[in-house]
């Protein structure tokens, strides 16, 4: 199914999540040492590795290499203080990061050797086939490395997003109302007539209805809330967003 492009509403006025985004602590803590800055950070790294996996491998390097290299960069910016300088950025995770990758793969152009890259650790988990297939799966016409980090990192926001909804309703016990309900989301031209979901649901068409209009505001909620979590203000939110926006337009994913 493909995931519903945001679109730029008045929802912009949900600013209390910015006292504690997890951008926010690493920044405000200036030192990856502090208990609440590694975690934070540790998280946003979790959330972000296939993109910096997907840029590695889209300049040139194999498999293999990409995998060290991306292990290895995550080594040295959960280890080493490597935020001090952060605030030099205008806050926003997507663009410190992409930054510190390529610096990392300046300096680590001419140390290609024997070592393995990363001490054979794994700083964050992935399953590295998977990582691959992924990978794969990417358009091979257009992408320069910048623009399939991009690419990736809104497909990221938009599928935590859409794991979030699908994970609410089940805990709501409304798991059997997402599953017809998520095409609409989505906006597929393939998509039930409200009469005919309704008939399936047992609810009137007005009932179904606003369940989609709740269904899609939720949505378009939990995708600002993802993007927050990664810039240190408001306006750098609504910036991101249409950012996002401008990514998506030419994309697709799944949920």
């Amino acid at each position: 199914m493909n995931v519903p492009l945001l679109k730029a509403d008045s929802a912009s006025t949900h600013a209390p999540c910015f006292a504690t985004t997890h951008w926010s602590v690493v920044l405000a803590a200036g030192h990856p040492s502090s208990p609440d800055a590694q975690a934070a950070l540790e998280k946003l790294c979790r959330t972000y590795w296939y993109p910096l996996y997907a840029y590695v491998r889209r300049r040139g390097y194999k498999p293999e290499d990409a995998q060290d290299l991306t292990q290895e960069f995550f080594a040295r910016l959960l280890q080493k203080n490597s935020i001090a300088g952060a605030d030099r950025t205008k806050g926003r995770f997507r663009s410190f990061l992409l930054g510190a990758l390529e610096h990392f793969l300046a300096d680590e152009h001419d140390r290609a050797g024997a070592k393995k890259r990363g001490g054979g650790q794994q700083f964050i988990s992935w399953e590295q086939d998977f990582a691959e297939k992924r990978f794969a799966d990417e358009p091979t016409d257009e992408l320069s490395p910048d623009k399939i980090f991009d690419r990736r990192w809104a497909l990221t926001v938009l599928e935590q997003a859409a794991s979030r909804l699908r994970d609410e309703y089940q805990a709501a016990g409304n798991a059997p109302l997402f599953e017809r309900l998520k095409t609409y989301v989505a906006g597929e031209g393939a998509a039930p007539t409200y009469a005919a979901t309704a008939a399936q649901l047992g609810l009137s068409e007005s009932a179904v209805k606003s369940a989609i209009f709740r269904l899609r505001r939720r949505y378009h909620e939990l995708v600002r809330e993802a993007v927050a979590q990664t810039v240190a203000d408001p306006q750098e939110l609504e910036e991101e967003i249409r950012h996002l926006m401008a990514v998506f337009s030419n994309s697709g994913a799944t949920f």
